[in-house]
């Protein structure tokens, strides 16, 4: 995470979104005193906005920006005859009322206090991780600014990829994947997740849950969420598995069921019994 730091320090493009983040009541404060390190410490914004200086008492600092309190507790140390040219460090540890917000696809989604260096991911597993449905696709909203950054996660949380520090006041949102199901007498059942650009054809899912077994029948059916409703249709895959007619690409929330061959259970299966089977199977990522 990008840790605040007085706007001095920093490259002149950062000082406006830095001086937009004002110290307020419960905020944690890293104070250093140049070559003086008793009067270095950490301090909590108290209710009335103030500081307490172990030398040097209270000095306001609710309302301001680090540097400015950095300043303002220079100008103490100067009026107290403590120091005669105090040089103050302020960094912020945390921002108490400006936490961070995960939503979306995380196990616990919720305002999470910001704390100094930490990232996107680090906040991903403080909400618990992702959920099975989630896909890699994250966005970043920035707070009081017009400014939001979409970015691709790793498969590996501990990859070098994609992640990016987490400022006070983000909201981070991760969203969710496509699923298609495909359930009935395949290698491994289960629903397959795939990202939002992708597509992925009948062929295809087939594929990903290890093909027909031996037993399977070939007229397959397909159970799709429509506006007005489920609807259902037949799949000639053996027409399909020799390009007589097209793949047909699937969507999110699709059903593919492969029965099994001369069993008369199978065939009677109805639409809500192929559901429950759907909703019993364990989520994969694509692969």
């Amino acid at each position: 995470m990008t840790t605040t730091m007085p706007a001095a320090q920093l490259p002149a493009s950062d000082a406006t979104s830095t001086n937009a983040l004002l110290l307020d009541e419960g905020d944690l404060l890293d104070v250093r005193v140049f070559d003086t390190p008793e009067l270095s410490d950490k301090f909590r914004v108290d209710d009335h906005g103030e500081i307490i200086l172990p030398v040097g008492g209270a000095v306001r600092v609710q309302g301001l920006t680090a540097e400015q309190a950095q300043t303002a507790i220079a100008q103490r140390f100067r009026q107290g005859s403590i120091l005669r040219d105090p040089h103050v460090d302020v960094f912020v540890l945390e921002y108490a009322t400006q936490g961070v917000t995960v939503a979306g696809e995380v196990r616990a989604p919720g305002v999470y206090p910001w704390v100094a260096k930490h990232t996107v991911l680090d906040f991903i597993s403080v909400a618990g991780g992702v959920t099975p449905a989630a896909s890699k696709t994250v966005t970043v909203s920035r707070k009081d600014r017009e400014q939001v950054i979409t970015f691709q996660l790793n498969n590996s949380a501990q990859g070098n990829g994609g992640d990016i520090d987490v400022q006070p006041g983000d909201r981070i949102l991760v969203t969710r994947a496509g699923v298609v199901y495909v359930v009935g007498d395949v290698g491994r059942p289960g629903g397959y997740l795939i990202e939002n650009k992708d597509t992925v054809t009948v062929l295809q899912a087939l594929a990903l849950a290890q093909g027909m077994n031996k037993t399977a029948k070939y007229d397959a059916k397909l159970i799709r969420n429509s506006p007005s409703g489920r609807t259902e249709s037949d799949l000639p895959l053996k027409r399909i598995l020799a390009n007589q007619v097209t793949d047909p690409k699937l969507q999110d929330g699709d059903i593919l069921f492969v029965p099994v061959s001369g069993s008369k259970q199978w065939a009677d299966k109805s639409v809500t019994s192929i559901l429950q089977m759907a909703v019993g199977v364990v989520i994969y990522g694509r692969l």
